[in-house]
């Protein structure tokens, strides 16, 4: 079974990248004149790790431009303009999230599919999201729809180690990074806009980025993981889990 969880996953991972490649979606209102004067921001994301190890999870950072910003905030209601939502499979597999980092446009529906032979219980306390699907076993699947924009923590109420994070996007620039740390995000209207780099493991750096008709290239991202380290979470009552959670036999 795990081999068909990780399939679920490897395709919500292309296309959560193949939608930020093109800014999360291009509306049918947009002229091709329109498009025809925006460009590709484009670079590459480093991390620093402790002893100098090579970064593993480059792909699970996310690349958003702030900038553009419409003239009420975003809803699941009312998105931003040339934003379309989106709806995501999440594989539940040997107690992990899998894709463990998932980035949509503000109002999309993530759905969390139970493959292992026993039960969880999906939540969030984020403020922005909060959300409880209870207890469920199995071969069933549960969902969210995400309508604030911003982080989202996601764990399971029944195994602490259990953790992933769903990037809200109030805007459609945005991308996550492949293997090598390269990036790209299309169809970016000329300005000036801030360029945010987000990941787990590091404080979040931005840098000012001036888009032209050519777009802007050449863009060099570094994080720190250096001082990275586990911090434990509440459980959905807001309580310590059971000292042996996490150690059971399921």
């Amino acid at each position: 079974m795990r081999w068909v969880a990780l399939l679920v996953g490897a395709a919500c991972i292309v296309m959560g990248r193949r939608g930020a490649a093109q800014g999360g979606g291009v509306g049918a209102r947009e002229t091709r004149e329109g498009r025809e004067g925006a460009g590709r921001v484009t670079g590459r994301v480093a991390i620093l790790e402790k002893d100098n190890r090579p970064s593993r999870d480059l792909g699970t950072a996310v690349v958003y431009l702030e900038g553009v910003t419409p003239p009420t905030p975003p809803t699941a209601a009312t998105p931003a303009p040339g934003v379309h939502r989106v709806s995501v499979d999440v594989a539940i597999n040997d107690k992990e999230f899998v894709p463990r980092v998932v980035v949509v446009p503000v109002g999309s529906t993530v759905r969390f599919l139970n493959h292992d032979p026993f039960d969880h219980n999906v939540f969030s306390a984020s403020d922005v999201n909060p959300f409880d699907l209870g207890q469920y076993g199995r071969g069933e699947a549960r969902a969210w729809t995400f309508a604030g924009p911003g982080l989202t923590r996601v764990f399971c109420n029944v195994h602490p180690r259990m953790v992933m994070f769903v990037q809200v996007m109030a805007g459609r620039y945005f991308a996550q990074p492949d293997a090598d740390g390269s990036f790209e995000i299309a169809d970016v209207p000329p300005g000036r806009y801030v360029l945010h780099v987000w990941h787990e493991r590091s404080p979040q750096v931005t840098q000012e980025v001036r888009v032209t008709t050519s777009g802007a290239s050449g863009i060099e991202l570094q994080l720190d993981a250096r001082g990275f380290h586990w911090v434990p979470h509440k459980n959905k009552y807001g309580k310590d889990y059971p000292t042996n959670a996490g150690r059971e036999r399921y």
